[in-house]
C-alpha cells in the first residue's frame, strides 16, 4: 500500500511538471508570434511598382448614397434599398483589412477578368434572367430544323453546360457579389472588366444593369479590386453616343476608389475601356472620337482614356490603328476560332502593336462550350482537359510578354468559359459538366498560379 501511494504521488507530480512545461512552451510561442511582421512570408516583393495609382482606402458611404440619389424613377427606390442592404452587409461582415490581405492572394492589376452582372432570379428580380436563355437557331433553316427549340427552365434546367456552385443566382444578391469578389481576389486577378450597357439598355435577353455598378464598385473596393468597363455594342453606338457614355461613366464612377486607371508609359493614369465588337463601326467614325483631329475628339480632354478594340480578323489590326484605338484584345476563349483567338498568331500581333505604339492584350480561357444555347455549335467546343487547355493558353500568352493579360471569363456560363466555382449536377433532363476530378475552385487556383508566374517573369522582363 505504501509503494502504491508513493507511485501515485510520483505520477501526479510528473503530470503537474509536464503541464507547466507545456504552458511555458506555449507562452514562448505566443511571444515569438507577436514579433512576426504582418506580411512575413506573404509579401509582394516585385509587384509594387506595377500597381495603379494608390487611392484612398476608406469607403465614403456619403458619396455612394449621393451617387445613388441621382438615379431617377421607381428604379431609384429599389436600387437604393439594394445598396443599403449591401452597405449594411459590408459593415457587418467587413473583416480588418490586414486580415483580408493575409488570407487572400495579392491582386495582380495586370490580370483583367471579364465579368457579367446580367443574371436574375425570382427572389431578387421577380423572374429568371439569362438562366432561361433561349436556344438560338442556326442561320440555315435546313440545319436549324435538326435541333431543339424553346427556352431553358431554371432552376434545374439552365442555359449552361456547367452548373454554378451558387445555383441560378441573381447578380443583385449582395451575398453573390461578395462571393464573386472573394473568388476573383483568391485567383489573384486585380481588375474586373464589367460588361456594360448605357442606362436603360441591355442585351436582348437581359435587363438594364447600370444601376448595379455602385454596389459592384463598393464590394470590389472591399477586396482591393479595381473595375473597368467592357462597353457592349448597344443600339446606335457611334462616336457621339460613345463620347456621352464615356463622360457619363467617368463623371458618375470615376471618383470611386475602385475605379481602374492604368499607368501609361508617359506616367499618366487613365481610365481604360474595352470595346466589344468594335469592328462593326467604321474606322472613320471611331477616328472622330479617338484621334486628336477628330470632330468629336475625346483626346486631351478630362475624359481621355485608353480604348481597347476587339481584334477578330487579321485585317482588323490596320483598322484599329487607323481608328485611333490604344490597343487590341482577342476575347474569345476558343483557340483557332478567329485569327485573334489563335495562339500561334499572338507573336505577330504583339510585334505589330509594338511597332505602332499599341497595347496587345491576349485573352486566355479555360475552354469553350455553348451547346446549351447553340446546340449546333459542337465544332467550336474546346475541352478543358482537366485544366491543361487553360494552362496552354497562359503559356502562349506569357511567351509574347504582354503588359496585360485578360481572362475570358469569370462567369460567362452560356459559353462555358467561366472559372467561377462549378459543381456536379444531374437532373431528369440533363447531366451537367463539372471540374472533376478536381475541386470546384480548381480554375481559381490555376489562375492564381499563373498570376504569380506572370509576376515573376514580368520582373525579369523589366530588368
Amino acid at each position: 500500500i505504501l509503494n502504491y501511494d508513493i507511485m501515485a504521488r510520483f505520477r501526479r507530480r510528473t503530470c503537474i511538471i509536464l503541464l507547466l512545461f507545456i504552458l511555458f512552451i506555449c507562452s514562448i510561442m505566443m511571444a515569438l508570434k507577436t514579433l512576426r511582421p504582418d506580411r512575413a512570408g506573404f509579401g509582394d516583393p516585385f509587384g509594387l511598382g506595377l500597381l495603379p495609382e494608390l487611392q484612398q482606402q476608406t469607403v465614403l458611404l456619403e458619396n455612394k448614397q449621393n451617387s445613388l440619389n441621382r438615379v431617377q424613377g421607381d428604379t431609384v427606390t429599389r436600387v437604393s434599398n439594394l445598396h443599403s442592404i449591401a452597405a449594411n452587409t459590408m459593415k457587418a461582415s467587413m473583416p480588418p483589412a490586414n486580415k483580408l490581405e493575409e488570407e487572400l492572394s495579392s491582386p495582380n492589376y495586370n490580370f483583367h477578368i471579364f465579368y457579367y452582372s446580367w443574371f436574375g432570379n425570382p427572389q431578387f428580380d421577380g423572374k429568371y434572367i439569362h438562366w432561361n436563355h433561349p436556344l438560338l437557331p442556326h442561320w440555315d433553316p435546313k440545319i436549324a430544323n435538326n435541333y431543339p427549340k424553346g427556352r431553358h427552365n431554371p432552376p434545374e434546367d439552365i442555359g449552361a453546360n456547367f452548373y454554378p456552385e451558387l445555383g441560378s443566382y441573381s447578380s443583385k444578391d449582395p451575398s453573390v457579389i461578395e462571393a464573386h469578389m472573394k473568388q476573383m481576389r483568391s485567383a489573384s486577378t486585380g481588375v474586373i472588366v464589367l460588361s456594360w450597357y448605357p442606362p436603360g439598355m441591355a442585351d436582348e435577353n437581359g435587363e438594364p444593369t447600370d444601376d448595379l455598378v455602385p454596389v459592384i464598385l463598393d464590394y470590389a473596393h472591399k477586396y482591393n479590386l479595381k473595375v473597368t468597363f467592357h462597353i457592349e455594342p448597344y443600339k446606335d453606338r457611334d462616336d457621339r453616343s460613345m463620347y456621352h457614355n464615356v463622360k457619363y461613366i467617368i463623371d458618375r464612377y470615376g471618383g470611386h476608389p475602385a475605379f481602374y486607371r492604368h499607368k501609361t508609359s508617359t506616367g499618366r493614369f487613365l481610365p481604360m475601356f474595352y470595346v466589344y465588337d468594335s469592328y462593326v463601326t467604321l474606322p472613320e467614325i471611331w477616328a472622330n472620337l479617338l484621334t486628336v483631329s477628330g470632330s468629336q475628339t475625346i483626346r486631351n480632354s478630362p475624359y481621355d482614356a485608353l480604348f481597347i478594340a476587339l481584334l477578330v480578323e487579321e485585317r482588323h489590326k490596320h483598322d484599329i490603328h487607323r481608328s485611333g484605338f490604344d490597343g487590341m484584345y482577342t476575347y474569345f476563349a476558343t483557340n483557332g476560332f478567329s485569327y485573334g483567338s489563335s495562339h500561334h498568331n499572338w507573336a505577330s500581333l504583339k510585334a505589330f502593336c509594338d511597332s505602332n505604339n499599341l497595347m496587345f492584350i491576349p485573352s486566355v480561357g479555360p475552354g469553350y462550350i455553348d451547346t446549351s444555347i447553340r446546340p449546333w455549335n459542337n465544332h467550336n467546343t474546346r475541352n478543358r482537359v482537366n485544366g491543361k487547355y487553360y494552362e496552354t493558353a497562359f503559356s502562349a500568352a506569357l511567351l509574347v510578354r504582354p503588359e496585360i493579360i485578360s481572362i475570358t471569363s469569370f462567369n460567362e456560363w452560356h459559353e462555358g468559359t467561366q472559372i467561377e466555382k462549378a459543381i456536379p449536377k444531374r437532373t431528369g433532363q440533363v447531366v451537367y459538366l463539372d471540374y472533376k476530378p478536381h475541386k470546384p475552385n480548381v480554375y481559381l487556383e490555376l489562375t492564381q498560379k499563373w498570376s504569380e508566374k506572370y509576376r515573376k517573369e514580368q520582373e525579369q522582363w523589366l530588368m
